[in-house]
């Protein structure tokens, strides 16, 4: 079993774990509450009120009182406003809404904790810190969507954080919340763990299914979309992580509760994974809607220099200029108005000693290398834009270079099965709309524009 770091885990929980002051009112934690980096296992989280929202929807609560039908609980996810938090910010409830609760065979549910976007360390420390959170959640949206099977899929290359899950499910189904007949409510969930091999592409959710049914991950054609056509043929829901990890807070304090620590259309809080230039990286839970400007504060600022740039929602989302950065609130709405994405939460901060062709060539080599090859305009636009980029940036650039890799990222954009393109084409697109310059000194010059660390 894994030791936990405790110098690497208590700084992020200390900072992100705090009440956070949010339009003149002080938020506190939801998924990180109660949490010091140790108190992982069943005993602990019972004694933050674990389970008691399982209990609560199937009538088991110390309280007493009716148990909660699927309808209220789905209800409930609408009005909390609570949106995926993988990545598309697609609303949870609607979502949940989709699953046909009368089909008649088998369905199932699916977590999505194959976390392979760049900047990205969240679902990691929830399944390795506050892995109950994750089983209350999807106990409550297997019996708000009437499923008796689910998984979780795991990264493949955090084989320890794999092997932790499977200890608390351990507990869970000891403990009698999951398995048949769960607390004697008549409802049954079987959940179980799955670990990946490390493929970025298996994070996109019917790659995911087809590595989880023992095949090649590599993304199918939609429609039919997992709601009606999912794993093994059947109807599937899929939710990132801290998606379920919210669920339990909702159903305890209420929808209403939950949309009002957020803002309209974007409920509650969410960890963002500051990285990069910053003194004090590390996981940060804070309300959507809180300025950029006190997230980067949590964060120990910036390390290095003055902030140069800012990536906001994982590597595959536009980068943003500082000015720009430094207006936003963290949402999904701003920063979509800005230009770029929320994303995964992945906040990747650069400072003004950082070359944007440098940190593209890197960006886009990543993408190259995790394309799965299935879709042509990937599988070749994303070699053209590394070499033109790595042409670039060693010195032998041509002034139609540009013109060339707008032209490449632009056919790669809505060509492809899944939005693998896209998030490669996105960072080569934003870019060169705010750091066109750059890219210009490099081949008129064949020199960097600023001075890049060793």
């Amino acid at each position: 079993m894994m030791a936990p770091d405790l110098d690497r885990l208590l700084a992020p929980f200390k900072a992100g774990g705090r009440e956070t002051c949010f339009h003149g009112r002080h938020i506190s934690p939801q998924i990180y509450a109660g949490l010091d980096g140790t108190n992982w296992r069943l005993a602990d989280y019972l004694r933050r009120g674990g389970y008691s929202a399982l209990k609560k929807v199937l009538g088991k609560g110390e309280a007493g009182g009716e148990a909660l039908t699927p309808d209220q609980v789905i209800a409930e996810l609408k009005l909390s406003a609570l949106r995926g938090r993988g990545g598309a910010g697609f609303p949870t409830g609607l979502k949940w809404s989709f699953m046909p609760r009368q089909f008649p065979g088998p369905k199932y549910l699916v977590c999505n904790s194959d976390e392979g976007e760049p900047g990205t360390c969240k679902d990691r420390d929830l399944l390795a810190y506050n892995p109950h959170a994750v089983i209350e959640g999807m106990a409550i949206a297997a019996y708000a969507m009437g499923v008796k099977t689910g998984y979780n899929y795991i990264h493949g290359e955090i084989f320890e954080i794999y092997q932790r899950f499977e200890e608390a499910l351990r507990e869970a189904r000891e403990a009698g919340f999951l398995g048949d007949n769960i607390l004697g409510s008549g409802f049954s969930f079987q959940l179980h763990a799955h670990h990946g091999f490390g493929a970025y592409i298996c994070g996109e959710e019917t790659g995911l299914l087809e590595s989880l049914e023992g095949k090649k991950g590599q993304p199918r054609f939609k429609p039919p979309f997992p709601a009606s056509f999912g794993l093994y043929g059947k109807p599937t829901t899929i939710n990132n992580t801290e998606t379920f990890a919210a669920v339990p807070w909702i159903i305890n304090h209420g929808g209403q509760a939950y949309l009002e620590c957020g803002k309209p259309n974007n409920g509650g809080t969410k960890i963002f994974s500051v990285v990069g230039d910053v003194n004090q990286p590390g996981n940060f839970e804070i309300p959507l809607g809180t300025p950029f400007a006190k997230l980067l504060e949590l964060a120990g600022g910036v390390k290095g220099g003055a902030l140069k740039a800012v990536i906001p929602g994982g590597s595959s989302a536009p980068v943003l200029p500082a000015k720009t950065m430094m207006d936003l609130t963290m949402d999904y709405d701003a920063i979509a108005k800005a230009g770029s994405m929320l994303g995964s939460g992945a906040v990747i901060v650069m400072n003004d000693t950082r070359c944007m062709v440098k940190s593209l060539l890197r960006l886009n080599y990543f993408y190259m290398h995790e394309s799965c090859g299935q879709c042509t305009p990937c599988r070749e636009g994303t070699g053209w834009m590394w070499r033109l980029i790595d042409r670039i940036e060693h010195g032998k650039g041509r002034k139609e270079d540009l013109e060339l890799l707008e032209s490449v990222a632009f056919n790669i954009k809505g060509r492809t099965i899944c939005a693998l393109g896209d998030a490669a084409a996105m960072p080569v697109e934003g870019m060169l709309k705010h750091f066109r310059d750059e890219f210009v000194h490099h081949i008129e010059h064949k020199t960097c524009k600023v001075a890049v660390p060793a």
